[in-house]
């Protein structure tokens, strides 16, 4: 049977072998529900950068530049980090260059994996189905906040943990917790993370229909983000 564990931030990735695994990367408060959000509303590929500059850079080649840290939009940067900005369609056929506080490095630091997923509550059936189609072992690579745990990033590694509890075991104690909190806590998803820091955060930015789209079960189902040669595209 496949495996399946989580690793709660990217400063903990290290402790990982990510050689051969499928990696789920999740950032739910917001870049991956960003990134799955652009790519559901037409926008062909996404570029994901740890640095602003090196992003910055690509609107010479003809990306979009988005940016976000600390929670708000990057000077200079076309777009930040909401997935509300996507849901009309206005960039749809463009190509995108994003960098976020914490989802993009997450990514990032999941070089080398077999396989690199953008996991988000809106495409969670979708990327459940992919992962049992590939005889892969499964890594959650939680963003976090700033090197440290958050919430609802590993509640959402919970609900893959248990939507994936046929196919693969959970071998080590983060999996199987994070499942015994979801099966808990995952019928309760808005009030429940509506107490977790990075929630809270985003409420003093005003942002709440953010928030809202976050944790969104399921609109999209024909949407998987893949990263292809350091691309996100839907496969």
């Amino acid at each position: 049977m496949r495996s399946i564990e989580v690793c709660f931030s990217p400063e903990l990735i290290h402790l990982h072998e990510v050689t051969g695994k499928l990696v789920v990367v999740v950032d739910i408060f917001r870049a991956t529900s960003t990134m799955v959000a652009a790519l559901a509303h037409g926008v062909t590929e996404i570029l994901p950068f740890a640095d602003l500059e090196a992003c910055r850079a690509m609107q010479n080649q003809g990306y979009l530049i988005a940016a976000e840290r600390d929670g708000l939009t990057a000077p200079g940067f076309e777009l930040g980090n909401s997935p509300v900005a996507y849901t009309a369609g206005a960039y749809a056929g463009r190509k995108l260059a994003m960098t976020t506080t914490n989802g993009t490095l997450a990514i990032e630091k999941s070089k080398g994996a077999a396989e690199i997923l953008i996991g988000a509550f809106p495409n969670l059936q979708a990327t459940v189905t992919y992962i049992q189609s590939r005889d892969l072992d499964v890594l959650i690579h939680c963003a976090g906040w700033k090197g440290r745990f958050n919430l609802e990033d590993s509640l959402y590694a919970g609900a893959l943990v248990q939507a994936l509890g046929e196919s693969h075991a959970n071998r080590e104690d983060g999996a199987l917790a994070m499942g015994s909190l979801f099966a808990h806590e995952g019928n309760n998803l808005v009030t429940y993370l509506s107490q977790a820091s990075h929630a809270k955060r985003l409420q003093n930015h005003g942002i709440e229909a953010d928030i809202d789209f976050c944790l969104s079960l399921d609109l999209y189902n024909q949407v998987v983000g893949v990263s292809q040669n350091g691309e996100l595209r839907i496969v």
